[in-house]
């Protein structure tokens, strides 16, 4: 049996490469070396290169002939696209960019997410103890670590890392729970959607959390209550945003708490005494912040306190006899806001309506002393008109010039004024039922009310629009529309192109 010498050397070399190929490979999946991936590359790595050294002359003259020029240039053509494609993913990888094509905007973080991720100065941890990913949860939390480089996500199998579990067991309740570490302080995600753990993120990145005060005791709005008149719906939404909420009454000290970071009064039906309306005044003398929801035909007290801030309220009712305003079918006393004022409050609101119903219109004076930058917030339209001193029982419902106010009107405003170095806010609207539970369904005028208060607050990280929902835009046809689509596109439209092809073919035939 006659061995080629030659036929080994190259065997060699293939063999070779394949062993020290292999043991790279399974040095990557085990991601460990050990002295059999080492043997393996080392072992293929001299059997290469003793084959290359046999076989230098037959490589040599391989190179010289025209075969292997053109090879050699094939060989650098290709390794010259790799490196361009390598340059083009390095690049890609630095500097990475992701384009959200829809519409609404469906597949990406909201404004106030990236407000809030985006101004972190801690590294947050998202821990999902599962044995199972969370496609949904994963595609959620690559919107977030792109925002921030300072989140990271990570999914725990409590099976595998029981000393990761053993040590939150306290937070922890069952299989799925969302955990958010910053520092020694975690917090369990109420759930796996970008509200529950962006407000888990606030949570533990955050010192201290405000207080928003809201006044009793003069047939305020009912935080309590689950009825449409109620606000039990604005009681969870600020406790969603991180707030602490406390009710509060002004009667026994005639003072605002000092733990008041917002002073909401939100629809009083009986006035407020002079020391407690006096309590008030102090507080936003202070550096206090207040927002004021004033019902009409009520008398509320507060009306000097409002002066100082150049806000007048007056004795009317705000009516609206525009065609757009009676589409929701609440008649000339559903007031829909479009045209805002330039205030972070309003600022993602821009295009879009808010409802007012039963309203009062405040006037910009200019008899304040407490030097207050006042300015307009809500502006009704112009068919819309004040009536002064309201509308009694069986009256009918007419404009008196020189006696009512024609529209614009004002229905809100906000103002601001420094106080020894601090700055006093202000919010006032002519209404408070706008944010009442049977309104639960105008997103807009929640997003109004807990934009307000994040302003009042200085938190203006939380001032957004909240909600995401998809556009329908389903088409819906008639039975003769469904006809005529049918005959149109499945046998008109393809007998027509049958019928120029066979045409065309005819001709050159």
């Amino acid at each position: 049996m006659n061995i080629n010498r030659e036929e080994i050397s190259k065997l060699a070399g293939f063999v070779g490469a394949a062993m020290a190929l292999a043991g790279y490979f399974r040095h990557l999946i085990q991601e460990m070396w050990g002295w059999f991936n080492i043997s393996l590359v080392a072992v293929g790595g001299v059997l290469f290169l003793l084959s290359l050294v046999l076989n230098f002359g037959a490589i040599k003259a391989f190179f010289s002939g025209r075969g292997g020029r053109l090879g050699a240039n094939t060989a650098l053509l290709t390794v010259g696209v790799i490196g361009l494609l390598a340059v083009a993913n390095f690049l890609g990888y630095r500097h990475h960019k992701r384009f959200d094509l829809t519409a609404e905007g469906l597949y990406s973080i909201s404004d106030q997410t990236k407000k809030i991720v985006g101004a972190l100065q801690k590294d947050v941890k998202v821990l999902r103890f599962d044995k199972n990913e969370d496609p949904q949860l994963a595609d959620l939390m690559a919107e977030y670590k792109y925002v921030s480089k300072r989140i990271s996500y990570e999914r725990i199998d409590p099976q595998q890392k029981l000393e990761v579990a053993r040590q939150y067991k306290d937070k922890l309740q069952g299989p799925g729970d969302i955990l958010v570490i910053c520092g020694d302080r975690s917090e369990r995600a109420q759930g796996a959607t970008e509200q529950d753990i962006t407000n888990a993120i606030l949570k533990v990145t955050r010192d201290t959390l405000k207080t928003v005060c809201f006044t009793e005791g003069h047939g305020e709005k009912d935080l309590a209550g689950t009825d449409g008149q109620g606000y039990a719906t604005i009681d969870k939404r600020l406790k969603n945003e991180n707030y602490t909420i406390k009710s509060v009454s002004l009667v026994k000290d005639g003072q605002v708490p000092a733990e008041c970071s917002v002073l909401i009064v939100a629809g009083p039906k009986q006035p407020f005494f002079p020391p407690e309306a006096a309590g008030v005044g102090k507080y936003l003398d202070a550096g206090g912040k207040a927002m004021f929801l004033l019902d009409p035909e009520t008398e509320t007290g507060l009306d000097d306190v409002l002066k100082t801030w150049n806000v007048e309220v007056t004795d009317n009712l705000a009516l609206d006899f525009s065609v757009v305003s009676q589409l929701f079918g609440g008649g000339p006393g559903y007031l829909l806001v479009s045209n805002y004022g330039q205030s972070p409050i309003t600022r993602g609101l821009t295009g879009q309506r808010t409802i007012f119903p039963m309203a009062r219109a405040l006037k910009i004076s200019s008899g304040g002393t407490g030097g207050a930058n006042t300015t307009s917030l809500l502006t009704t339209s112009e068919q819309s008109f004040a009536k002064t001193g309201g509308v009694k029982s069986g009256q009918e419902v007419q404009f008196e010039e020189g006696k009512d106010i024609k529209g614009p009107l004002t229905l809100g405003v906000t103002g601001t004024r420094n106080v020894g170095g601090k700055e006093a806010r202000l919010v006032a609207i002519g209404d408070s039922d706008f944010a009442v539970n049977g309104f639960a369904r105008f997103q807009l005028n929640y997003d109004l009310f807990l934009n307000s208060v994040g302003w009042l607050a200085q938190e203006e990280d939380l001032i957004s629009i909240r909600a995401k929902t998809a556009t329908n835009r389903s088409v819906m046809m008639s039975e003769s529309q469904q006809r005529t689509f049918f005959w149109g596109c499945v046998l008109i439209l393809p007998l027509l192109v049958l019928g120029a092809g066979a045409y065309i073919w005819w001709k050159r035939r």
